[in-house]
């Protein structure tokens, strides 16, 4: 089960049950992507994630991870990750990013988005969309015998491309499976071709973070809240995905990756 430095590698059985999980990421995803609006507070969002999650026979990743007392991860504005849900009300013109995890038979899926509330400035709105396109770019480089960088420098160069944004180093995707954070590290930065090589089996959550300014940030007194050093805008985006002989499948997305696979050119590997 175990290859390369501790790197977990799937059966396709077992490839099938972080598929439930990441169906229940993802559905979970768009409920709260449909029910966040002005005037709710983060803890009221967490409840809805967690009465979904549980009501779908799976267990919040997150919630007592270390401590941590969400379901969710709800960071709004200038807080990157890791934001603890709480009594902070949801204002028009935020941006939230929404960090999910859940549980089934073991096995774990794990998803962000960021979300727009109300009347959002077009400066955050193309952060957000560099973001995504970031994600999907990393995820496309992947291919079954090339290396783990080779999403890192997809995710950084298409960032790179589009304008004068940082990219968070300090936080990293990840492998996952029977755990949530297992190795390899996945790096949204870096040259291609180094790292652990990408098999069928292996199932990686790419994560990436950017900012309008500076990529520098700090950790609140909580010990969990990430924030920007400048007080600057920041987003995240997260799916999780495996490789197959036929190509890429997207665990957390409802559509398995289908549709945003084929736009990029990339073979589309579910099933």
């Amino acid at each position: 089960m175990f290859g390369e430095r501790g790197i977990e590698i799937k059966t396709p059985a077992q490839i099938d049950k972080m598929r439930i999980a990441g169906l229940v990421v993802g559905e979970t995803l768009e409920l709260l992507r449909a029910t966040v609006k002005a005037g709710m507070t983060t803890l009221e969002l967490d409840r809805v994630a967690e009465d979904n999650i549980r009501s779908s026979g799976a267990t919040p990743s997150f919630k007592g991870y270390h401590g941590f007392t969400g379901s969710i991860c709800a960071s709004v504005n200038d807080e990157v990750v890791h934001g603890i849900p709480g009594g902070r009300v949801i204002e028009d013109g935020d941006i939230v990013s929404i960090d999910c995890g859940a549980i089934v038979d073991g096995w774990h899926g794990d998803a962000a988005i960021t979300v727009a509330i109300g009347d959002v400035g077009q400066d955050a709105l193309e952060l957000m969309r560099v973001t995504e396109e970031a994600m999907w770019r990393g995820i496309g480089a992947a291919a079954i015998g090339g290396r783990v960088t080779d999403i890192s420098h997809a995710v950084e160069s298409y960032i790179r491309s589009q304008g004068d944004f940082g990219v968070v180093e300090d936080y990293v995707g990840h492998g996952i499976g029977t755990a949530m954070h297992q190795p390899p590290n996945v790096p949204n930065f870096g040259r291609p071709g180094k790292g652990p090589r990408l098999v069928e089996g292996l199932a990686l959550a790419v994560e990436p973070m950017v900012v309008i300014g500076d990529q520098s940030t700090h950790i609140l007194a909580d010990d969990w809240t990430v924030m920007t050093d400048d007080g600057s805008l920041a987003a995240h985006f997260e799916h999780t995905f495996t490789l197959t002989q036929q190509g890429t499948w997207i665990l957390t997305a409802i559509d398995a990756g289908e549709s945003k696979l084929k736009e990029l050119g990339v073979p589309f590997g579910g099933r």
